[in-house]
């Protein structure tokens, strides 16, 4: 069903505006969701190697019976693999269980110590993230581009990238950024980021587009009245909203009706959400709403707004 809302990457190639996010599925219940949302019309899977349970998604690829050639497959770089760009690319692969993903992003703009105290959150004696200051995330994108030069990856991009962050590897860089996925949603709309990344060719993508655990997001009263007036669930205009502005939605969630509830629901208010209502819900966050949820303790200024 969703493979039918398709929006076009600068390259030419098109991705699902739809996709399952993985992030903190626990490795016993990946793999079944992954097999649901691919039965159920999804065809866009978010993973990263962050999340330690690509190993999981694989089998619910392998599971659900959809051929690897129709499914759209996402990874991320972890920040202890700047340095290394292939050998975590390769990792991912090995993991997923195919030999090439659709897209690669760089998952934080923040190289961390490859030869820390921790592979995935290595930390200096006082206790803050061991950043690798001496590698410039420039060249980053230049192990970006060689595994896409090589073929592992149709398309390249970067996640959590503010506009000062993609100005600075725009200077250096051969390929633009296919995409930017960020925490976008009602209350964190980044109106100016949003049309910045538009103008440059580089398509937005919204992890946590409800909102996380417990999310206020999905009590919302402006969100709410929508949903009533258009016969939705406001988990369906959160979605909507979004998919109106051509931003990529990665929904999240291990329980199979509100999995396929979510592809459908965000289909259906894509399709009423009014120019006004649109409106409405775009002053929403400046209203006094702002708010992030994710905000790692980097330990460095990524040049967001409304950061903290």
């Amino acid at each position: 069903m969703s493979s039918s809302h398709l929006l076009k990457l600068n390259n030419g190639e098109s991705i699902p505006a739809i996709g399952l996010g993985t992030w903190q599925s626990k490795p016993n219940e990946v793999a079944r969701a992954v097999e649901v949302a691919l039965k159920t019309g999804y065809r866009h899977i978010d993973c990263a190697w962050a999340y330690g349970n690509e190993k999981e998604v694989g089998e619910g690829l392998r599971a659900s019976g959809v051929p690897r050639s129709e499914i759209f497959i996402t990874s991320k770089l972890w920040g202890t693999y700047h340095r290394r760009v292939e050998e975590c690319l390769d990792d991912t692969l090995a993991k997923l269980g195919t030999d090439y993903l659709d897209l690669y992003l760089i998952h934080w703009p923040v190289p961390m110590n490859p030869s820390g105290n921790h592979p995935v959150f290595p930390t200096r004696p006082d206790g803050t993230r061991d950043r690798d200051e001496a590698w410039d995330i420039r060249d980053t994108w230049k192990g970006m581009e060689e595994v896409l030069k090589k073929g592992k990856v149709k398309s390249i991009g970067i996640s959590n990238f503010s506009e000062m962050m993609v100005e600075k590897i725009l200077t250096t860089a051969n390929v633009i950024p296919a995409v930017n996925q960020l925490e976008l949603h009602l209350y964190n709309p980044q109106h100016k980021l949003v049309a910045y990344l538009k103008s440059k060719g580089i398509l937005p993508e919204a992890y946590s587009p409800l909102g996380s655990t417990n999310s206020p997001l999905l009590h919302d009263e402006v969100a709410a009245e929508t949903a009533k007036r258009h016969e939705l669930k406001t988990s369906d205009v959160l979605l909507g909203y979004l998919l109106r502005k051509d931003i990529v939605v990665l929904t999240k969630s291990v329980n199979p009706a509100r999995i396929e509830g979510n592809l459908k629901g965000a289909l259906e208010a894509y399709n009423r959400l009014t120019t006004e209502d649109m409106a409405i819900l775009d002053d929403v966050a400046a209203n006094g709403k702002q708010k992030r949820f994710s905000m790692p303790p980097w330990g460095v200024d990524l040049g967001f707004e409304n950061w903290g």
